[in-house]
C-alpha cells in the first residue's frame, strides 16, 4: 500500500462540492501500519470533509496533536464520536491556558471531558515512532537566530503568564519509498529548525516533500530568503503550503519553486 496524505482541514479548500474550509489544519494519513489523523481543526469541516473524500475516522489507529491551539484540536470531540475509544498522541504542554494578546487560543476543551469522550492521552516530549516508518518530532531545539517565533503568545501555568514558547510544536514525519515526508502542523519552531532535528535524529540529508502549515505568514524577508535556501539545500522536491503560510510568501514560493510547489488546500492529496 502507497503512502497517501490528505488534507481534510485547512484554510481553504479545492474546487469539489461539499468541502468545507475553515482557519486550521487536518491531515489524514495512510500508511501500510494503519491511518491516522494529525489534528483535528476546529471542528467545523473535520466529519463532513472526511465524509466527502471518503476517508472513514473510525478506522483510525490513533490522533495524532501537533500542539494544544484551538485551530488544531477543536475537532477533538467530533472525531471521538466517530472512532471510540483511541490513543491520542501530543506533548505535555498540551492543555497549557494560551493567549495571543487577550484572545484566548488554548485547546477548547478539558483533558478530563475528552477522556470521557474516549481518548486515552499519551504526552511525550521525545521524538517517538507512533508505528512503523511514522514518527512525531518531540520538542524541536530552537537554533536558528532568524527563527524567532510570536511574541505576542502567551501561556498561564500555576498561575503566572509568561511568554509562550510552543515547546509543544510537534510535527510528523513519514517513511516513504520516495523519501521523507515531513507534515507540519503550525511549525511555530522554525521549519529550518524542524528539518534539522528531524534530519539530525533519522540521520538523513533530505526530504521528499513537506506539507502543512509554514508559518512563513509571519516571516520577515531575512527569515523567507534563509528559508527558501534550506528548501534547496535539503532537495526538498515537493512543497505543499496550508494554514499560516500566508497568500503573499505562497504566491513567492509559487512563483520560485515552479512545479515543486502546490497549496495544500483541503482535498488536497500526496502520495509517496
Amino acid at each position: 500500500m502507497a503512502i497517501r496524505l490528505t488534507i481534510l482541514c485547512e484554510n481553504s479548500v479545492r474546487p469539489q462540492a461539499n468541502l468545507i474550509g475553515e482557519h486550521g489544519f487536518a491531515c489524514h494519513v495512510e500508511t501500510p501500519a494503519g491511518n491516522y489523523l494529525f489534528d483535528t481543526g476546529q471542528g467545523f469541516g473535520i466529519i463532513q470533509n472526511a465524509l466527502t473524500l471518503k476517508k472513514d475516522l473510525a478506522k483510525l489507529k490513533a490522533i495524532l496533536l501537533s500542539h494544544g491551539h484551538y485551530d488544531h484540536t477543536g475537532g477533538l470531540p467530533e472525531v471521538l464520536r466517530r472512532t471510540g475509544p483511541i490513543d491520542v498522541h501530543g506533548h505535555p504542554d498540551l492543555f497549557l491556558a494560551r493567549y495571543r494578546e487577550d484572545r484566548f487560543i488554548g485547546i477548547p476543551h478539558r483533558r478530563e471531558y475528552l477522556e470521557g469522550q474516549g481518548a486515552r492521552f499519551i504526552l511525550n516530549r521525545e521524538m517517538h515512532e507512533v508505528a512503523p516508518g511514522l514518527w512525531l518530532t518531540g520538542e524541536v531545539p530552537r537554533h536558528t537566530a532568524f527563527e524567532q517565533g510570536d511574541p505576542l503568545m502567551t501561556a498561564v501555568c500555576c498561575g503566572t503568564t509568561s511568554h509562550d514558547d510552543i515547546l509543544d510544536d510537534l510535527s510528523l514525519v513519514v517513511e516513504s519509498e520516495k523519501g521523507l515526508i515531513l507534515v507540519l502542523g503550525c511549525a511555530h519552531a522554525g521549519l529550518v529548525n524542524i528539518m534539522d532535528h528531524v534530519l539530525a535524529k533519522l540521520g538523513r540529508d533530505g526530504f521528499y516533500a513537506i506539507l502543512g502549515g509554514t508559518h512563513l505568514g509571519f516571516a520577515d524577508d531575512a527569515q523567507f530568503e534563509r528559508t527558501l535556501q534550506a528548501l534547496d539545500n535539503y532537495k526538498v522536491e515537493k512543497l505543499g503550503v496550508s494554514h499560516c503560510t500566508g497568500l503573499p510568501h505562497a504566491a513567492r514560493l509559487q512563483a520560485i519553486l515552479g512545479e515543486r510547489f502546490f497549496f495544500g488546500s483541503v482535498g488536497s492529496v500526496l502520495e509517496g
